[in-house]
């Protein structure tokens, strides 16, 4: 960041097009970001690229821009000359839109760069039409881009730069072989940037691989300076499960967030909750892998439009998701590492807007925050569960509120004849009271109703030790985690099918709240594949497979009977 004695870095600075600074400045960019300003001069100037920055500190303008500048409208032609490629079918979409906004002045008004997010989901021949047409630019996940290539609809010979956006998500959703048959299909010539939010050893193996003498840089999150409250306000209540409906929907009257995305584990889950939600008067939206495409981009759509103030979601649909007016995340559950907690908090507190992340922790999941805590090197603050007088005072601080605003805008005439006529026979701040009464349970309902203070969860960690779990110094500690919680599931597709242990991954993380390192031993004979799972997560994974294609196809798909039952 600039000191207050050095002049701003402006987008005109970094030597990008006329059309490009004109439309970010249409679009309210101001100056560029700290990868931005790194990361620009160096794609201009033709150099690999690894770059290490977390989700929403400007990383799609930081590639896009460059891609962009590098477009000649002299000679196009059908094939593109840009590949993004992207974990999920959203953060393509994002991707994609970005692009095309950056892009749209382009060689003209009415003409600006043909960009193509490809993605499975709806039918493919939109996307064969607008390839055949021909486009600039495509934005894709691994699978589909694959399949085009595979179907000779997606020429790689003119591409002169891949971009791996999120690339550990990628690897983590089983991705790895697809993404290194795509390296080695496009042209040795090209420039291959990758950006990652970790580099792990097999993000680093990857780079050593495919990019030649890469520049490395790395964006670390912004700190809060001292004496000043961190960006994302991070809070838990410890809470007994049959509980956790009141206490979220005490939470959120408390909070009184602007939007807000609550994650849970499983779809099952999330479509109780958000039944749960609407019932206390909530707009919640569900999204969950069970939804079709089309479901999810009207999800999206009214929480975008704000005609919906609440998504709940798994991790898996939710990822790479950008919702500017997002100003709270929930963690129905607690995470079940701590990347995924990262992940989520990193969704609000951005460009410098202040939000609010909470997690609604069972007793025996409070060993998992302070996990958490040491990790991220973030301090957690234990909350105390609203009781019904903090939810009656918050309640009525919001009629304190609406009454000001309604006396600011002093549009009262019209009711004078009604205060006439009670001040005749009450006195008025008997009348004003009455009125503050009425329009107080016209909000939120009648006081009091029916509610009751919830009891007091202590953490597993403050109760006595269960026999056999004491540590040294007598200390608590959590069973180990070992191969007899697995659970196996059969999937009635083989080899014969064609089917690889990375497609198995790929659906599975694609479509379940599980990572790649929950899935343990795969097993795939001719006619069908075994996969062990967490015993908890096996009917997740049953009901998720059941319900999408391996390979292009529907599989039989259920719990292990043994062997010679299959």
């Amino acid at each position: 960041m600039p000191s207050a004695d050095e002049p701003s870095t402006t987008f005109a600075d970094l030597q990008l097009r006329e059309e490009l600074v004109r439309a970010l400045a249409t679009l309210g960019y101001e100056e560029p970001t700290p990868i931005q300003r790194e990361a620009i001069p160096l794609l201009l100037a033709g150099e690999d690229l690894l770059g290490q920055a977390a989700t929403g500190t400007g990383k799609t303008a930081a590639f896009a821009l460059p891609m962009l500048q590098g477009l000649e409208q002299r000679g196009r032609g059908s094939a593109p000359v840009c590949l993004v490629l992207a974990p999920t079918r959203e953060l393509a979409m994002q991707v994609s839109e970005a692009t095309h906004r950056y892009g749209r002045d382009l060689f003209g008004a009415g003409s600006g760069a043909r960009v193509l997010p490809v993605y499975g989901g709806p039918p493919i021949g939109r996307q064969l039409r607008e390839l055949e047409r021909g486009v600039d630019i495509v934005v894709g996940t691994p699978g589909r881009v694959i399949d085009h290539i595979h179907r000779g609809t997606l020429k790689l010979d003119q591409l002169r730069t891949v971009v791996l956006d999120e690339a550990d998500e990628m690897l983590d959703m089983g991705f790895a072989e697809d993404i290194e048959a795509i390296l080695e299909a496009a042209p040795a010539s090209r420039q291959t940037v990758l950006f990652s939010a970790t580099i792990p050893s097999r993000i680093d193996k990857l780079a050593r691989k495919y990019l030649r003498n890469p520049v490395r840089i790395e964006i670390q999150k912004e700190t809060a300076p001292a004496g000043e409250a961190p960006k994302v306000r991070q809070s838990a209540y410890v809470v007994a499960r049959p509980h956790k409906p009141t206490v979220l929907g005490r939470v959120l009257d408390v909070e009184a967030p602007e939007a807000a995305i609550v994650f849970c584990r499983t779809r099952e889950e999330v479509d109780s909750l958000t039944e749960t939600l609407n019932g206390r008067g909530y707009r919640a939206e569900a999204l969950h892998g069970g939804l079709s495409q089309e479901q999810r981009d009207k999800v999206m759509g009214r929480l975008r439009g704000r005609t919906a103030d609440l998504l709940v979601a798994t991790d898996v649909a939710a990822r790479g998701l950008d919702v500017d007016h997002l100003t709270h995340v929930v963690n129905y559950n607690v995470p079940s590492a701590p990347e995924a907690y990262v992940h989520r908090i990193g969704r609000v507190g951005r460009a410098g807007r202040e939000g609010v992340a909470i997690t609604l922790a069972e007793p025996r999941e409070h060993r998992m925050l302070k996990t958490i805590e040491r990790v991220t090197g973030s301090k957690i603050t234990m909350e105390k569960v609203p009781t019904v007088a903090d939810l009656q005072a918050r309640r009525l601080e919001l009629t304190r509120a609406a009454l000001h605003e309604a006396l600011i805008e002093d549009e009262l005439d019209g009711f004078s004849v009604v205060l006439d006529a009670l001040t005749d026979e009450y006195d008025v701040v008997q009348v004003a009271l009455a009125a503050i009464k009425l329009a107080h349970e016209g909000s939120t309902g009648p006081a009091g109703e029916d509610e009751e203070d919830i009891p007091t969860a202590a953490p597993a960690s403050s109760a006595a030790p269960r026999p056999g779990t004491a540590g040294r110094g007598g200390e608590a500690r959590p069973p180990r985690r070992t191969r007899t919680d697995g659970a196996r599931v059969f999937v009635g597709l083989g080899r014969a099918a064609g089917v690889r242990p990375q497609d198995l991954v790929g659906a599975i993380t694609g479509e379940t709240t599980l990572s790649g390192r929950d899935i343990g031993a795969i097993e795939i004979s001719d006619r069908f594949a075994l996969v062990e799972v967490p015993e908890a997560a096996a009917d997740e994974v049953v009901a998720a497979l059941r319900a999408t294609q391996i390979k292009g196809r529907k599989a039989t798909v259920r719990r292990d009977r043994g062997p010679g039952k299959q």
